[in-house]
């Protein structure tokens, strides 16, 4: 585990025990701090205490003198009283991202790139951890992709330079930061989200554009300015930036790279090569990791091919701007070929950000809560089969797809209505998939 000297003697609150806080709590032992830690569920308080924390709810307790509160990301500042009872206590609420930043100093020699943006970012931070780790530099993925940042080793440099921390990193987790100074800081995109937690979209932005705030001057930005939010933040970066876009790549090149195709996959390779070239990759290990990059699972994930039909597991895409992409990818070839499922718990952005897609869907197959709105948005736009669940989508897109058409599942909507999380809808998506060939 990652652990530092800075917090030593010091004593921390750790609200939430799950994962990323009980990992929280080990790396604070483990460094010799003194930690209080709870959870609502009593067995995650018995792990915590068998880790070496004391037991107190941080809401119930005098935080006078801590060195901070250590919150999920999912804990909503703009609501939980957590966040005024420590301001009283002139107390700090903190991530487990800005307790790695934290400890930085202890660590060897390394480089620090923070990815951030509405959608594309775990792909692009997967994307870079890959063509590094392809080109022999030691490279760790962390923050909101993977394992705890606190749980994993330190890494070590080797004969072909320091190691780099790749992180994806939330508008939450940028909030809950405050001294992470990223040597690569990277906004892959901006589109209304998340907006139960800021004062609308301009606190959103805020949010995102705090990461280049807590850069110093050396330190490179790089920004893709495919969109207007993402320019007026591009704009107001002083120290070194790298404007990018998707149409920067030739579709030739994008053509060789398998799992990497469509318009937002372009514009996540571009923030990828950028990233590369400043760690002083050349072109060719660069290339070579694009062509050998394989999609992260539920995003744009190919599943199987069934009687010439492809079916894509794109669960991830939690809104109307993250499905977008996905339908552009897949346009006539000459007729339409792309059979969608999709809906769940609406965010309340409809499918406007789709709209323009609609032209390249054969038939829309609605699931979930939102599965009559979605069709009266919709309208004659589209042929629309109301599916309702997940299983039944699947059977009637199986019958109806002929050789060389795409099912494709990008929901537009959030999963719990019907999953316990984005995974869950994917990997049961998965498994009727597979249940078509056997």
């Amino acid at each position: 585990m990652i652990t530092s000297r800075a917090f030593a003697g010091r004593r921390y609150a750790v609200l939430g025990l799950a994962r990323s806080g009980l990992a929280t709590v080990e790396a604070l032992v483990a460094s010799g701090a003194g930690v209080t830690a709870w959870d609502d569920r009593e067995e995650a308080r018995d792990d915590a205490m068998a880790l070496g924390a004391d037991i107190g709810n941080p809401l119930e307790i005098d935080l006078i003198g801590f060195a901070g509160v250590v919150v999920s990301p999912g804990v909503p500042l703009n609501r939980h009283p957590i966040a005024a009872h420590a301001r009283e206590a002139h107390v700090p609420v903190i991530g487990d991202v800005e307790l790695f930043a934290e400890a930085r100093g202890d660590l060897p020699p390394h480089r620090v790139v923070g990815i951030t943006g509405t959608n594309g970012k775990s792909t692009v931070t997967a994307l870079i951890h890959h063509v590094l780790e392809s080109a022999g530099v030691p490279s760790l993925m962390g923050g909101n992709i993977g394992l705890p940042i606190l749980s994993r080793d330190a890494l070590a440099p080797n004969e072909n330079g320091a190691g780099v921390y790749v992180l994806e990193l939330s508008s939450y987790q940028i909030d809950l930061s405050h001294s992470l100074a990223c040597d690569v800081a990277v906004l892959t995109n901006l589109s209304p989200d998340h907006l139960d937690r800021y004062d609308g979209f301009t606190g959103y932005a805020a949010s995102k554009a705090r990461l280049f705030g807590l850069q110093h001057r050396d330190q490179v930005a790089i920004v893709a300015v495919d969109d207007d939010p993402s320019k007026m933040i591009a704009s107001r970066i002083n120290h070194r930036l790298h404007r990018v876009s998707g149409k920067d790549i030739d579709p030739v090149d994008q053509h060789r790279w398998s799992a990497l195709q469509g318009p937002h996959n372009a514009q996540n390779a571009v923030c990828a090569i950028a990233v590369c070239r400043v760690l002083g990759l050349n072109d060719e290990a660069i290339e070579r990791g694009l062509a050998t990059y394989t999609s992260l699972p539920h995003r744009m994930e190919l599943v199987g091919e069934v009687g010439g039909v492809r079916w894509f597991n794109d669960s991830k895409a939690t809104n109307a701007a993250s499905a977008a992409p996905a339908l552009a990818a897949f346009p006539p070839a000459p007729d339409q070929r792309l059979h969608w499922i999709a809906g769940g718990q609406a965010k309340g952005d409809g499918l406007a950000a789709c709209r323009p897609w609609f032209g390249h869907v054969k038939q829309a197959y609605l699931i979930g809560a939102a599965m009559e709105g979605f069709a009266t948005e919709i309208g004659d736009a589209v042929p629309v089969d109301r599916s309702g669940d997940m299983a039944t989508a699947v059977a009637h897109a199986a019958a109806a797809a002929r050789p060389g058409d795409i099912v494709l599942l990008s929901p537009a909507c959030a999963s719990f209505d019907q999953f316990r999380d984005y995974e869950q809808r994917g990997d049961v998506f998965r498994g009727l998939v597979a249940a078509l060939g056997a």
